[in-house]
Order: structure tokens, then sequence, then C-alpha cells
């Protein structure tokens, strides 16, 4: 570990390791999902045009909010396990718009010393990071800017590798981001890659749409409903998630969905089902 990883601090980096303030040049004319993600959260990081295609999602899937609400539940939770099994370094990789109780709130809240990395290549992301990045000062939090589909460039950059250490177990984090890629995009190679590159005692946080739990023309709609705004999602099944896990171990209780996995009695994730949850939550081991 170098003398950097020692001390708590926050960075906001690009791939060449470069920091750089946020770009100003973010389109707020049409939706966006990380914007109408904090919106269904209650957040007020979104613009008309977000609430407006968000606000069609709900008709047609009520209890959207609050399956999203449970998505960040499971997340806690999962972290939580992670910490508990004597992890201390977590890669968080399409992580969103800054709300309540992020990775790192959570990890270090249980292991101050805990390091973070936050991996997205989104503007609205990044304009928010320096308010996301609030490390304890035992631990280090970092942000960069890059994208999923290029896993090479992420695991080699400098934040990325000064902050984790690869010879030791890493959580690596992908909760509700595969659901916007389709089988052609290559989810279940690039997810691969990522984990490959984990030594053995890692595990991998995943969260995932699913609309196998309820009607299927509910589905269907809420699908076509997003991809006429622009914003092209895929439902997969259980089976479908766990093809992302090959010679891993499940935690138990596997692929289960986002209210039901280690519910540790909510009410209101006790009060949904799995067809208002709509989201898968696992989390595994690699051996």
């Amino acid at each position: 570990m170098s003398e950097r990883q020692q001390q708590g601090g926050d960075v906001v980096t690009d791939l060449a390791g470069e920091q750089r303030p946020p770009s100003l040049d973010l389109r707020t004319d049409l939706p966006h999902p990380a914007r109408m993600y904090d919106y269904y959260l209650g957040g007020k990081d979104n613009f008309p045009s977000d609430r407006a295609a968000a606000a069609q999602v709900v008709k047609l899937l009520p209890s959207t909010p609050a399956g999203c609400r449970a998505n960040r539940r499971f997340l806690g939770r999962a972290v939580r396990l992670a910490v508990d099994r004597g992890i201390r370094q977590f890669l968080d990789i399409g992580t969103g718009i800054p709300t309540a109780d992020n990775t790192h709130e959570v990890a270090q809240a249980a292991a101050p010393e805990a390091r973070v990395v936050y991996v997205d290549n989104d503007p609205i992301v990044l304009a928010h990071a320096r308010a996301l990045l609030t490390s304890s000062p035992q631990g280090r939090t970092a942000y960069v800017d890059a994208d999923f589909r290029d896993p090479d460039a992420v695991l080699a950059a400098p934040a990325v590798r000064d902050i984790l250490d690869f010879d030791q177990p890493v959580a690596l984090l992908t909760v509700a981001l595969l659901h916007f890629f389709q089988d052609a995009d290559g989810p279940y190679e690039l997810v691969r890659r990522y984990q490959s590159a984990l030594p053995s005692g890692s595990v991998h946080i995943l969260s995932h749409g699913t609309g196998e739990t309820m009607d299927p023309a509910v589905a269907e709609s809420v699908m076509r409903t997003y991809a006429e705004v622009g914003l092209k999602m895929v439902s997969r099944t259980k089976a479908e998630v766990e093809r992302f896990f090959p010679g891993w171990e499940l935690v138990e209780p596997g692929v289960a969905p986002v209210n039901r996995w280690r519910a540790d009695g909510n009410p209101e994730d006790l009060a949904l089902s799995p067809a208002e949850a709509a989201g898968y939550g696992v989390v595994a081991v690699k051996p």
C-alpha cells in the first residue's frame, strides 16, 4: 500500500489520474436514468423531463419508488455483510447520483478504514461527486470518471490502483446497473473481466431489475415506456442473473427479490411483494 493509500482523503479524477471539475454541459431536456432514480428516491437532483418520464413509469407500476428504496436498503445490507467478512475495499461501478447511505458511508460506519472507489461516466453524477466524497479520516474515497464498458481502462485507472490493493479481497458493486445493458452489449463478458481481476475471497454485490415476478403485460409496458423516452432497459430472469456468477458461491438466499434478500424487518420491505419490488439482489463470493 502506498503512502497515499494510508492517508484519509477524497479525490475526483479521470482515467489519466488528473483531477478536474465536472462538465457543466448537461442535457436537462431529456430524461436521464440517474435523475429518474433520484426522483424515485425523493431527491431534488432532477428536472421536468425526468419527472415526466418517471411519472409514466409510476402510473404503470405505482410501487416503483418503494422498490427503489428497497434496492438502496439491499445495498446497505450487502455492504455490511462484506464488512463482516473482513473486506475493507469497495469498487462501486455505476454509482449514480449521491443519496443517503452511499457505499462509503455504510462501509466506513462499520469500518472507518474502509476504502471506496466509485466509477461512473455520467456528467450529472460527476457534477455531484464532491458532495458524495466525504470520507472518514481513516479511510479513502475516490471517484473515477470512466465507462463500465471499458474494464481494462477502469481497472488500470490511477485512483483505482492507488486506493485498492488487488492482492486483498475487494467488493465489486454493480447495483441497478446491468439492466441498462442489452445482451448485444456483452454484459456477461464485461462482468467476467472485472471478476477475473479480483482475488479469492472477493465478493460481487449485484442488483438487477426484473419483470419476471410481475404481470407480463405490465413488465412489457414499463420497458416500452423507458424505450419511448430513449432509455433502453432489459428485464432478466432469476436464471439469467445467476449466469453472472459461474463458479462463484452465492451467499444465502442466493438470487432473491431485493426486499427479501436477508430482510431485516423493515416495514416497507415487508409490505412489498416481489412483483412490486421488481428487482433481484445477490451477493456472490469468489472461491
